[in-house]
């Protein structure tokens, strides 16, 4: 979809007034991104925030022992590095495609242009609200359901209520994105089959038959 199709397909833009979405439109820049390719490391100059397109792309970072932590796994229709507008002139984190992405980036100095619009300052205002109400509920979500919960809801969030799933992240991305440890992450998934509500085939991970049913239903 063109950048217009994904203003109105995206939750983040809901409510952003069209003029405001024909400005943004106006200094966006395609671009595209393999597989493990990095979009920009930790601590480089922030000359751009993104807004994601297709794919999936992981942020994350590094502690001091080495170990890369996961702190989001972006969706299409997000925008991300926006942090480098206000608050810092370096990305704090990294940022590296998980699959084959295609994303729009939109230049820090253009972007600052447009905030002297009163009204697409109030939109963009909007979207940041709106993010961090997402952030919120995302910690919440981290620290008051267990792993169990936390993966069929990213399931249910990545893939809607499919009951054959091939995801295209890797055992560590998927671990890191549901906030545990890829030995747990293992550990789950090995238990869920002995109990016969999945079964891994490879890859490709089958729910029980009708599984989103009885789950909202609470069996």
């Amino acid at each position: 979809m063109d950048i217009r199709e994904l203003f109105d397909h995206s939750g983040f833009f809901q409510g952003v007034g069209a003029h405001s979405k024909e400005l943004l439109a106006g200094i966006c820049m395609e671009a595209a991104a393999a597989k493990k390719e990095v979009l920009f490391h930790e601590g480089d100059q922030g000359h751009a925030l993104y807004l994601l397109a297709s794919g999936a792309v992981r942020l994350y970072k590094t502690t001091r022992d080495g170990r890369e932590v996961v702190i989001k796994v972006i969706r299409p229709g997000e925008i991300f590095g926006e942090v480098v507008l206000f608050e810092k002139d370096r990305y704090p984190v990294g940022a590296v495609a998980l699959t084959a992405s295609r994303f729009y980036r939109l230049p820090k100095p253009q972007f600052l242009r447009l905030l002297d619009n009163v009204d697409f300052r109030n939109d963009f205002i909007g979207m940041l609200m709106k993010k961090q109400r997402y952030l919120a509920e995302r910690i919440s979500f981290l620290t008051t359901n267990d792993v169990e919960a936390r993966f069929f809801l990213f399931l249910r969030e990545q893939y809607g209520e499919r009951e054959t799933i091939l995801p295209a992240l890797s055992k560590k991305d998927m671990a890191g994105a549901i906030g545990t440890t890829p030995e747990t992450y293992s550990r789950l998934l090995a238990r869920l089959a002995d109990e016969g509500r999945i079964a891994i085939e490879g890859k490709t991970i089958r729910l029980q038959k009708g599984f989103w049913r009885k789950r909202d239903a609470g069996h």
